[in-house]
């Protein structure tokens, strides 16, 4: 008898993977563990606002570390309106803004 057809065998010489599962694969473990929010302290929350203080007063940009449970973002740029309403800061890129959220940024410096 053909070793193929013993035990496994027959699946083991005909094993092939699409390209749709591999990339379906790849994305799984990327987002199987997710990182959890910091916590920041007291100290930390003012050097924040005072970063984005200066940032909105000045001009000057600012660079964020923004919270993502899958990979590191940063983010710079020049704040242009700080909503203490809804606790977000516009922040103005060369081309782009985007509406950040207070308690996704982990960091701000200038």
């Amino acid at each position: 008898m053909s070793v193929k057809l013993e035990g496994n065998g027959l699946f083991e010489s005909s094993r092939m993977m699409l390209p749709e599962h591999r990339e379906a694969y790849n994305r799984y473990m990327i987002h199987k563990d997710p990182r959890p929010n910091p916590v920041i302290d007291e100290q930390e929350w003012l050097q924040i606002g005072q970063a984005l203080q200066d940032s909105f007063n000045q001009h000057v940009p600012v660079t964020l570390q923004i919270y993502d449970p899958y990979e590191h973002k940063q983010a710079t740029g020049f704040v242009t309106v700080i909503n203490m309403f809804t606790k977000e800061i516009k922040l103005r890129y060369y081309d782009d803004w985007d509406w950040i959220k207070f308690e996704d940024i982990i960091s701000a410096s200038i």
